[in-house]
């Protein structure tokens, strides 16, 4: 009788302590993902596309020295937001390892190719369009729940932290994928901007629907001065100028449309992040910022190694960090560090209208569990 007894008071001890693990790793802020190959940390490995980074030399400077699926030689921007607010990364919802406690860590839908447009990316065929990454989203809040109930999912969700970043494909793989794309026939450049943009408020109001109340937005980068349309379009090594265009047009208006929606609100929930004024910076000077380059890319062929795709047959730098472009299309994980660096500390000429260390700071107030940023060691 005694044994039953201690059999009992010890199953009583474990459950108590799987519980409290649970409660506690709840507690934890979640972070969610959506967008493309910029913040894909390996969704596309698991989808019958060409948009894929699983293959060397991708991930040469990751901790593994492997790929991951990830657009860079090692971390991307959503890694290096999870190390700052101290969590750890986020899996992509396709891994069958996100399971369990790991669903309380959040989950990056994040999918290569993809744009604010669902016929954005066709050439890639099987990637997640926006669309689908939210039906994924609301099917994550399920599985959650199963794990610790509707009431703490909600919370989870209400209390998270997301990222999400679109627009590029819409310009280079979609309206000046070829000339006289359907796109481009249709609209003139301004009018396809507005457009966008219109069609971008109802997935972000879409995301606030489904619970999300800390969101940042990133706008494009320079489209025109990446490698790939150095090589495709510029003649004498300057920014190929129907794309700077394309951006300059979009950029703001995606600014005014989160002050709006925002407004409409009655809270700071959706964050501009300028991050094509911080790849300005480094392109224009990149020796200030330790880049000997900011138009050859590290791995690639062809004139600024800009065409074709990255792989064990092209150029590879033996140096990463002295290169602003990973690839034809995507920075070096330490251009990705001082983008995120802008995010955690840039003034209102890169966020807007706070940047993530005050937004950190505010939700703390309420929360001060939250509080886990790390600035001060992160950057190098």
């Amino acid at each position: 009788m005694g044994s039953s007894k201690s059999s009992l008071a010890i199953l009583l001890c474990l459950i108590l302590v799987v519980l409290s693990n649970v409660v506690l790793k709840a507690e934890a802020r979640a972070f969610f993902v959506f967008g493309d190959s910029l913040v894909d940390n390996g969704n596309n490995n698991y989808l019958a596309t060409s948009a894929r980074a699983d293959s060397p030399p991708y991930g040469i400077d990751y901790p593994t020295h492997r790929p991951t699926g990830r657009f860079s030689n090692g971390y991307n921007i959503p890694d290096l937001i999870s190390q700052a607010i101290g969590e750890e990364s986020t899996l992509p919802y396709l891994s069958p390892y996100l399971t369990g406690d790991k669903l309380l860590v959040g989950a990056n839908f994040a999918s290569a190719g993809v744009g604010i447009l669902n016929d954005t990316g066709v050439q890639f065929v099987n990637i997640i369009r926006i669309t689908l990454q939210m039906q994924y989203f609301e099917q994550y809040q399920q599985r959650v729940s199963d794990i610790i109930g509707p009431e703490e999912t909600q919370r989870l969700v209400n209390s998270a932290l997301t990222l999400i970043t679109l627009g590029g494909n819409d310009f280079v793989n979609n309206y000046y994928l070829v000339p006289f794309s359907a796109r481009s026939r249709q609209f003139s450049l301004p009018d396809y901007v507005v457009y966008l943009i219109s069609e971008y408020r109802k997935v972000l109001t879409r995301l606030y629907e489904l619970g999300l109340r800390r969101i940042l937005v990133t706008g494009t980068g320079p489209l025109g001065c990446v490698p790939a349309e150095l090589a495709q379009r510029s003649r004498d090594g300057n920014c190929a100028p129907d794309l700077q265009r394309a951006a300059s047009l979009f950029n703001p208006q995606l600014q005014e449309m989160l002050d709006s929606l925002n407004s409409e609100i009655g809270s700071n929930v959706f964050i501009g992040a300028n991050i094509r004024q911080t790849n300005i910076d480094f392109i224009s000077d990149p020796q200030r910022y330790g880049f000997v380059t900011s138009k050859v890319a590290c791995c690639g062929q062809g004139p600024y190694n800009g065409l074709g795709l990255c792989t064990q047959l092209s150029n590879v730098c033996p140096n990463r960090d002295i290169y602003a472009f990973w690839d034809a299309f995507h920075p070096s994980e330490r251009a990705n560090r001082i983008i995120v660096r802008q995010i955690l500390t840039g003034t209102t000429d890169y966020m807007s209208p706070m940047n993530l260390s005050t937004i950190m700071a505010l939700d703390a107030a309420s929360n001060p569990a939250q509080l886990k940023i790390q600035v001060g060691t992160f950057y190098t």
